[in-house]
């Protein structure tokens, strides 16, 4: 009987601690559709976000589609919060809406900004209240226009995402591929800046962060090309996770990195299986030559 308490108690406790270690989903979806248009949506969105003091840095179609567009927001507090974070944390300070019209219909989503902050800050767990806050205020901002949020696209535990990888042997957020080094900061920041603004490789420029005293840049881009880009592969692992885009490079110091293919595509494709992955299988290696043609 001693025993049978002993295992029930640890079960018990073993049971609260996984209760206490939080769930997350990668998105957020509004739970009405809208009625009007996609360049209202986008209008709407934008006056919902500003009036919760965010700044939008940038907006585009992934694929090239019409029928898709990504907002792009941040904030002093949220870019501060993640700056403290000195491995890529600045990654983090974006908020992206997507929207996508379906027939007469449009829908909205919101790329979890906890999910992120989650799997990318090193500081989440101490600067967890305010970090939260900022999430809580983006999803009332959504919610502003009609209806609740539902969350999608997978679940994932806060200690798995702080760690996460795929499968065993693939890489996790600390294994970045290195795109180029250059002779100093303001250097890599011309050449990046000169290749996007030139749509090299059929790429766009869809924001640029640039934080000078920390001598740290991201740049949002957009992956047009026809073959190898976002209508390549976003129709295969799924639009309706398009809030993910765009991809992302990062300048710290005088390197250029990027997330790795196989580490991102699978932090917001969750529920990929090896199959579908494996029709993109390409896609990561494609990914890494468009952004490096950028740092070249």
């Amino acid at each position: 009987m001693k025993k049978i308490s002993l295992v029930y108690i640890f079960c018990l406790i073993a049971s609260m601690a996984f209760a206490q270690d939080g769930k997350l989903s990668p998105f957020y979806k509004l739970n009405t559709t809208q009625s009007f248009d996609l360049e209202q949506a986008k209008t709407d969105v934008e006056n919902a976000f500003v009036g919760k003091s965010f700044d939008l840095i940038g907006d585009y179609h992934p694929e090239n589609n019409e029928g898709f567009s990504v907002l792009c927001f941040t904030r002093k507090d949220l870019s501060e919060l993640c700056l403290k974070s000195k491995d890529r944390g600045a990654l983090a300070s974006v908020i992206r809406v997507g929207i996508s019209k379906k027939k007469d219909a449009v829908n909205l989503s919101l790329l979890n900004p906890q999910y992120v902050f989650c799997a990318y800050l090193s500081n989440y767990e101490s600067d967890k209240s305010g970090l939260m806050a900022i999430a809580n205020e983006a999803k009332e901002a959504l919610t502003s226009l009609g209806g609740n949020l539902e969350d999608f696209g997978g679940v994932l535990t806060e200690k798995s995402l702080k760690k996460y990888h795929y499968k065993m042997m693939m890489p996790y957020f600390s294994d970045p591929v290195e795109l180029n080094t250059f002779t100093s900061f303001e250097d890599g920041l011309a050449k990046i800046r000169k290749n996007l603004n030139s749509g090299k490789g059929n790429t766009t420029l869809v924001y640029e962060q640039v934080f000078t005293d920390e001598k740290v840049a991201v740049f949002g881009v957009g992956l047009m090309d026809t073959e190898d880009g976002e209508g390549h592969f976003l129709p295969i692992i799924g639009q309706d996770h398009i809030a993910a885009m765009p991809y992302e490079i990062i300048l710290q110091g005088n390197e250029a990195t990027m997330l790795h293919g196989k580490y991102r595509f699978a932090l917001y494709w969750p529920e990929l299986t090896m199959g579908t992955f494996m029709k993109i299988m390409s896609t990561p290696g494609d990914v890494e030559e468009f952004l490096e043609g950028i740092t070249q």
